[in-house]
């Protein structure tokens, strides 16, 4: 498993530096020397003949120019380096790749340092908005992201579907959604994958992929980031609901008209305008109320204290549903439903671990809806 790795990570990597010399003006070439991986430049002028006779020429050590020799002393460092060097273009500075990879901000700076210094080329350059690669820096991004991608690819394919997933995935979702649906199931996840360590960033807020190390994000409702490379796993009913406490209390709706009569708990993440539908007609009603909360935990809280009705998923009310603490109102009418997306990070490869997880929610939900 570790040798398929190593090997995935020494051809992309020999192949990346080989490119950068070619474009300095060196002839670079890639190639096994016993159970070595090396990559010889020749610095002077570019020879002629075939890369045979290159390769053997530079083994045997005749002078057509000064050779340069870089042997593999440590793969798993230069695979290392190489995904230190992708967090920090990702991020944008030293300070937040460091928080994410666990290690001081020295660390990753001598890294980069080594890393340009190996490559003869400058890589980032500092401006206002913090860290930014050169044209140089971003083609090795883009080269050092895919052989990454490539060699846990590798890993996961060396190991068998059996063995299961390892390393760590970083997760962001809803709280009361992950609470509710995910997190009470997760056991049977990391029960088939005991090598593999998972970070749930639980906000109702959509937050900054990249800048936060985010593999997956599970979000409902409409994506705004049209750049999202997302995947839709599920979809949802909405309803209006309320406990039978309340409308003991209130009365009724019979109709969507009258929710203007109601105390209606807002969930301000949403829009304030509705459209119910029935039989072809369509009745648009604007709901206002007198309490207003950021987050589903305190919806679910205003509710189940008799506080009014809302406008929601019922997957943020399943058990209470399901028990008879609340109950749906106005069904002969309907809401637009609620679509439950997997989200991966703009310009990144999407792992097997972020699409693993992605099925294994798809599942869940697809058993709840």
């Amino acid at each position: 498993m570790a040798d398929q790795r190593q090997q995935a990570m020494k051809r992309a990597a020999c192949e990346l530096e080989r490119k950068h010399a070619v474009r300095d003006g060196r002839l670079g070439y890639c190639g096994y020397e016993g159970a070595e991986h090396r990559v010889f430049f020749l610095s002077g002028p570019a020879c002629p003949g075939k890369k045979d006779d290159i390769f053997k020429t530079a083994r045997h050590g005749s002078r057509l120019g000064a050779i340069k020799v870089i042997p593999w002393r440590n793969n798993m460092d230069r695979y290392q380096a190489m995904a230190t060097f992708v967090r920090v273009v990702e991020t944008g500075s030293f300070s937040a790749a460091a928080r994410q990879l666990g290690v001081g901000q020295p660390a990753v700076s001598k890294t980069v340092a080594q890393l340009e210094a190996r490559l003869q080329v400058s890589l980032l350059i500092r401006t206002t908005h913090g860290l930014t690669p050169t044209e140089a820096g971003q083609n090795f991004y883009e080269g050092a992201r895919n052989a990454i991608h490539e060699a846990d690819e590798a890993e996961l394919a060396a190991k068998g579907a059996g063995v299961g997933l390892s390393g760590r995935l970083r997760v962001s979702a809803a709280t009361t959604f992950s609470r509710l649906h995910v997190i009470p199931k997760l056991p049977d996840f990391l029960a088939a994958h005991p090598q593999l360590d998972v970070d749930f960033l639980l906000d109702d807020r959509m937050i900054d992929l990249v800048a936060e190390g985010v593999d997956i994000s599970l979000r409902m409702g409409a994506l705004t980031d049209s750049t999202a490379v997302a995947r839709k796993i599920a979809t949802g009913r909405r309803s209006v609901i309320a406990t039978p406490e309340y409308l003991a209390r209130a009365g009724l709706p019979r109709h969507p008209a009258d929710l203007a009569n109601h105390d209606t708990v807002i969930y301000s993440q949403l829009p304030s305008v509705w459209s119910f539908t029935q039989e072809g007609a369509v009745v648009s009603v604007s709901v206002a109320g007198r309490l207003r909360v950021s987050a589903a935990e305190g919806l679910r809280a205003a509710i189940l204290a008799d506080m009014g009705l809302t406008i929601t998923s019922d997957w943020m009310f399943a058990p209470e549903l399901e028990s008879g603490a609340v109950v749906r109102v106005l069904e002969g009418w309907s809401l637009p439903p609620i679509d439950l997306w997997a989200v991966f990070p703009a310009g990144r490869m999407m792992t097997a671990k972020s699409r693993q997880f992605a099925c294994f929610v798809e599942i869940l939900m697809n058993a709840v809806s």
